[in-house]
């Protein structure tokens, strides 16, 4: 009995624990584009936006800005920018590991592959605090430019690590499925 017992509670718990890396689904508040959004051409407008959260505290709010054609089952043949502006601090070195955990979900590459994308992205994202905005710009066929706070960072000119980053939010595989869709509006 005593075993019973035990495993409703941790069946329930596991259950409230996976809940909690839900996604708040209800819009961000709309701001104006950020000044490296606006001075891309063609223009950008924002599509859509969400909030990740983790146990209940807020992580990263993110915009997708994108242009008016833009198709969600082929983003990555699209320029857009992905927005997140987080809530609290957080490792770089933490981000660059986790967006590549992500990644993984969906295609397989090799371990000199991922070495090599994990050791780029530490290059490029910095420890972040609560207010810090990290924007990746899509460049279809090129890759991928990052600016940290409006400052552009660098760039990774290889179209399939874009496609798999910006793959975290906007691709079918995501982990975050509410976020996928209220990033670009899906009905």
């Amino acid at each position: 009995m005593k075993k019973v017992v035990a495993y409703v509670y941790l069946t329930r718990a596991i259950g409230l624990f996976c809940l909690s890396f839900s996604v708040l689904a209800q819009s961000v508040a709309p701001l104006p584009a950020p000044e490296e959004v606006v001075a891309v051409q063609p223009p950008l407008q924002l599509r859509g936006g969400s909030t990740l959260t983790f146990l209940g505290m807020g992580i990263y709010d993110t915009r997708l800005w994108s242009t008016s054609s833009f198709a969600l089952d082929q983003y990555d043949q699209y320029p857009f920018a992905l927005e997140l502006q987080y809530r609290r601090s957080l490792s770089g070195k933490l981000i660059a590991k986790r967006s590549l955990q992500e990644m993984q979900r969906q295609s397989s590459f090799d371990s000199t592959q991922a070495d090599n994308w994990l050791a780029r992205m530490q290059a490029l994202f910095p420890d972040v605090k609560a207010g810090d905005r990290i924007t990746g710009f899509n460049q279809p066929g090129v890759g991928a430019r990052f600016a940290v706070n409006g400052k552009p960072v660098g760039e990774l000119r290889d179209a399939l690590f874009a496609k798999l980053f910006f793959g975290i939010w906007l691709s079918p595989q995501t982990s975050e499925s509410a976020m996928r869709c209220a990033l670009a509006q899906c009905s």
